[in-house]
């Protein structure tokens, strides 16, 4: 029998700009690539974790994915989670007023934005991210999965078993 478990999930946000779809998207499926070997690498994880790239715009406009584990990638000028969050989420990392990771130093709250002053910053930054912090942050959702609300990403599938 198949386990029925829905994966906890983990979102990360880019923008939809041009600009944002050309540097950060692609940049997007690298960091989704890091950390879904960071968790193969920590051997089975119950829950099974999903890492899902998504819209700025979908991730704003559906507030029950809100409530998970959450990178947004890409500037405040080309993403809108990263424009809400600039003034929310404290520092933690500054370079040259270039490169720029901000996320909760304590992790009780699991959302970092990850940018830079443009697609070559963002690079780095994402690299800084994955070596400085994301061994915490993977830390933390893990051992915060439990805690999670219940999310079901195909609400529209249990109504057409009802109707059949």
């Amino acid at each position: 029998m198949a386990d029925d478990t829905p994966p906890a999930l983990l979102f990360i946000v880019v923008g939809t700009t041009l600009r944002a779809e050309e540097g950060d998207r692609p940049l997007a499926y690298y960091l989704k690539d890091r950390i879904e070997n960071a968790l193969t690498e920590r051997g089975p994880l119950d829950p099974v974790w999903r890492v899902c790239v998504i819209a700025d715009v979908r991730w704003l406009h559906e507030e029950a994915l809100q409530g998970r584990p959450t990178i947004s990638l890409g500037g405040p000028g080309v993403n809108m989670v990263a424009h809400q969050w600039f003034s929310e989420l404290p520092d933690s990392l500054i370079v040259d007023q270039r490169i720029f990771v901000q996320m909760d130093p304590e992790l009780t709250d699991l959302r970092a934005s990850v940018w830079g002053m443009d697609n070559a910053d963002t690079q780095v930054a994402v690299e800084v991210f994955v070596r400085r912090f994301l061994p915490r942050f993977l830390d933390q959702c893990i051992e915060h999965a439990t805690e999670l609300p219940d999310y079901d990403p195909h609400p529209d599938d249990a109504d057409d078993e009802d109707e059949a």
